[in-house]
């Protein structure tokens, strides 16, 4: 009976160490990069950043950037690093089932000869019983120590953003630049679409969009390598201030709620386009622009959220309270929904709050700085933005209906800061007001 029992635990002991691996190398794949169509023969190793590890035949490793190869080896590599993740995800879950099953039943062993020990003791009350408990105890302990060890955390490793993939969608707007450290994606713009505005706009603060400096060292800024948050921030009692991300057009997009918490849409706020013009005569957006997907194509982002990750559109995939989902590789992105809170229920990255603001009218840190021009006004109740429409470099014309009667705002600014608006009434009958812009 001892040597019985003896054998079987030295078999099961030994189950881990038979768990091995193999595999033959592939040939080498062959290269073309774009910048001097030199051919390089090498393997895919990974992904990293911008950065692309190939292995060559004398088993030296190669970085090179993302952007230095052509079109459809940049594709290529991107599938290979997704599979790549997703294999990696899916081996690690089995690996941890197959360490649980054997953990299992070498727990029950080690029970068992521990209760048989005892039993035996008890019974007949020789010595060498105490091998069998001895024997159970040490079982007991290597599962103990072995679970400890294959103990991994829920927190999920998000992938870092590929900053040229990144930069791809933003530079498809004219106006839009980009550039990058090693934290961010800078975006910047001047503020105002490539589209048409203010149309359909109810509830009205009398402000109209003026061009932004979001340039230099107040450009939008989205964190190249997004981290999860152990605590995520509610939009609804957070974020009233300050945009929560940046569309591909470069124009941001604040919380769906305005500064009093109310949903600005559903109060006659916003434009056919979702946006409108804050205090500052910035135009913004409150809902996620999906007309853009027209310009960067169906399945990708129309914005990036300021805790770095993506928004698209509507999809059919369940989401969870965030209006997000993780997709195998780990990566995480928000989506789209007809209702309230139409797009990122809550901030799922982390991010830094504004120390000077407090909820819910905190905002996220760094942010650009807007100049208000002209004194914030009351909204003109009963009036409807009907009309919008550019006349010229820097001049566009406001035309609103009131009380059945239209009235129009042309305005315009030069070079040096100087700003003209000339309001007609419906009798022909004009004002001009003069502004000048504080030089910063």
């Amino acid at each position: 009976m001892k040597n019985s029992l003896l054998t079987i635990c030295f078999v099961l002991l030994s189950i881990p160490l038979f768990a091995h691996e193999g595999g033959h190398g592939t040939p080498l794949k062959q290269w073309e990069l774009a910048t001097n169509h030199e051919i390089v023969n090498a393997n895919f190793i990974k992904l990293q950043h911008d950065d692309v590890y190939l292995l060559d035949a004398h088993h030296a490793v190669q970085v090179y950037k993302i952007s230095d190869f052509t079109v459809a080896d940049q594709n290529y590599i991107k599938a290979k690093s997704v599979s790549i993740q997703a294999l990696n995800n899916h081996h690690t879950a089995s690996e941890s089932q197959k360490v649980f099953n054997s953990s299992w039943w070498l727990l029950v062993l080690g029970l068992f000869l521990l209760g048989f020990s005892v039993y035996k003791l008890i019974k007949q009350k020789k010595a060498m019983h105490f091998t069998y408990g001895i024997l159970g105890v040490t079982i007991i302990a290597i599962v103990s120590c072995k679970n400890t060890n294959n103990t991994t955390t829920s927190t999920l490793q998000v992938p870092s953003h590929a900053v040229s993939v990144m930069q791809s969608f933003f530079e498809k707007f004219e106006g839009v630049t980009t550039h990058a450290d090693s934290t961010y994606l800078y975006i910047s713009s001047n503020g105002l679409p490539n589209h048409d505005m203010m149309v359909g706009i109810s509830n009205w603060q009398q402000q109209v969009p003026i061009h932004q400096n979001y340039t230099g060292p107040n450009s939008w800024a989205i964190p190249i390598h997004p981290k999860m948050a152990e605590e995520p921030l509610s939009t609804k009692t957070n974020l009233l201030k300050g945009a929560i991300a940046v569309a591909v057009n470069g124009i941001p997009i604040f919380n769906p709620l305005n500064n009093r918490g109310e949903d600005a849409n559903a109060i006659g706020e916003l434009d056919d386009w979702g946006g409108h013009c804050g205090r500052a005569d910035d135009y913004h957006y409150h809902l996620p622009p999906l007309h853009l997907q027209d310009q960067v194509g169906q399945g990708n982002p129309v914005a990036y959220a300021v805790d770095g990750f993506p928004v698209y559109g509507e999809t059919t995939e369940s989401l969870d309270e965030y209006l997000g989902k993780t997709n195998p590789d780990g990566s995480y992105q928000y989506h789209t929904i007809k209702e309230y809170p139409y797009f990122i229920a809550g901030m799922r990255g982390e991010v830094q709050l504004d120390p000077k603001t407090k909820a819910p009218e905190n905002q996220v840190y760094p942010q650009p700085r807007t100049q208000e021009l002209r004194p914030a006004l009351r909204p003109l109740r009963g009036a409807e933005i009907i009309d919008f429409k550019s006349l010229g470099e820097n001049a566009y014309q406001l035309t609103y209906r009131l009380e059945g009667k239209e009235y129009v705002i042309n305005y315009s600014w030069d070079s040096t800061g100087n700003y003209t608006y000339q309001f007609i009434n419906p009798d022909g009958t004009a004002t001009v007001e003069t502004y000048k812009a504080k030089e910063k």
